[in-house]
């Protein structure tokens, strides 16, 4: 199978995937009183203490350890999503006003965890903003049933939920929308290539597993139509011409090619194909939609060797084991990537952003990328986040993540 497919089936597989049985997200029963810790370090060693009491909870009703992660939308809640919310609802209040209208604010959630983030969402926008909340819509698309499951129970107003994967959607959304993805695509499944050196030609790899339940790398011409897709999009983009790292000039590999036991195949490329195909999802279904993105651009501890690398991590004896290879026993393993938000940006206004000519979405201008930092100091309520010391987590944490938006 291809390389993509590997790692959703590891992901995503309903009977032995990684999320399916291994994973939980950390979730604090209340927000945290930011007021009440005297710094950041203090902040840190309460969270630490409440993760280690959890994970002990689960690996004593449970004979299999799960795993714990957490992202900035439940370590900071309220407060992230309020952030979140007061960026859809300035946004919406500026397209209605170019375009003269009264539209509903509709927002799709793509992956929403335990249901926080929208949570937040929606009660910033009954808070603050109570004419726009009795029209608006809130859809959350969800992969998981588990998941699902939980977000139907928490019974909020204005809510639909799509028990569904988003490269299932096939139901055309013509009014104006937000599209909100945070911390979804680091676990988006790639592809990776390799080039031959000689001529530069992409080689796809595919897996194969053995009877004995060994796994091998193996390559081909790329013929995948995804892949291919992918790679002609990406040489084709406006600007600067997008060169793989991986590929040296043609007078360097002609060089080496000289040398004795030269390899005839470059170090692998990790390619975000998932990633393009939610843009032509997109493209094709939500036509008017604005994207509220956000995710890592880099991590530590990725596997060696190859660009845009995942890092692939087990927990063991209560710590986590970063693995120095892709190729791992499927469902045991978490394996999530740093984005290139550069790159997707200029991938996502080609797919996205080139069609708008005319009509009322004329002001929708190509996107922009930012950072967790110049997202909050733009939208957050920072008075709220700020310990007595005047440290800021919403500030100063998740420093690896970026947005874009459009």
């Amino acid at each position: 199978m291809l390389t993509r497919d590997f790692i959703s089936d590891s992901l995503y597989n309903p009977a032995y995937g990684y999320f399916s049985k291994q994973a939980l997200i950390f979730s604090p029963e209340k927000g945290y009183d930011f007021e009440a810790f005297r710094d950041s370090a203090d902040f840190l060693a309460t969270v630490g203490r409440q993760y280690e009491e959890m994970e002990r909870e689960l690996d004593d009703v449970r004979n299999i350890p799960r795993q714990l992660w957490h992202t900035p939308t439940e370590l900071l809640k309220p407060w992230y999503g309020r952030s979140v919310a007061r960026h859809i609802v300035r946004q919406h209040k500026v397209d209605c006003a170019a375009r003269n209208s009264n539209d509903p604010l509709v927002i799709y959630e793509m992956g929403g965890g335990n249901g926080t983030l929208m949570a937040d969402i929606l009660g910033y926008v009954r808070e603050q903003e109570p004419a726009i909340f009795a029209q608006m819509q809130y859809n959350l698309i969800e992969i998981s049933s588990k998941l699902a499951r939980k977000q139907l129970s928490r019974q909020l107003a204005n809510v639909r939920i799509f028990n569904k994967s988003v490269f299932e959607w096939n139901e055309r959304v013509d009014q104006p929308c937000f599209f909100v993805a945070m911390e979804v695509i680091d676990n988006f499944a790639h592809d990776v290539v390799r080039y031959d050196y000689e001529s530069g030609a992409p080689l796809q790899a595919f897996v194969r597993v053995y009877d004995d339940g060994e796994l091998e790398e193996l390559y081909e011409p790329a013929a995948d139509p995804l892949i291919c897709e992918y790679l002609a999009a990406r040489a084709s983009l406006q600007g600067p011409a997008y060169q793989s790292p991986t590929l040296p000039s043609a007078t360097y590999r002609r060089l080496r090619q000289r040398l004795p036991l030269a390899p005839n195949l470059t170090k692998s490329e990790f390619i975000p194909t998932q990633a393009f195909q939610l843009c032509k999802v997109l493209r094709d279904w939500f036509p008017r939609h604005r994207l509220v993105l956000s995710d890592f651009y880099k991590l530590p501890d990725t596997v060696p060797g190859a660009v845009d690398a995942p890092v692939v991590q087990t927990r063991f004896n209560g710590s986590m084991v970063p693995c120095e290879t892709y190729l791992v026993q499927p469902g045991w393993f978490d394996i999530f990537f740093p984005t290139n938000f550069e790159l997707l940006k200029r991938i996502y206004d080609s797919v996205c952003r080139s069609q708008i000519s005319s009509g009322d979405d004329t002001h929708m201008s190509e996107s922009r990328v930012c950072t967790q930092r110049e997202f909050a100091k733009q939208n957050a309520e920072l008075e709220h986040t700020r310990t007595r010391t005047g440290e800021n987590p919403m500030l100063d944490f998740y420093e690896n993540n970026k947005f874009l938006l459009s």
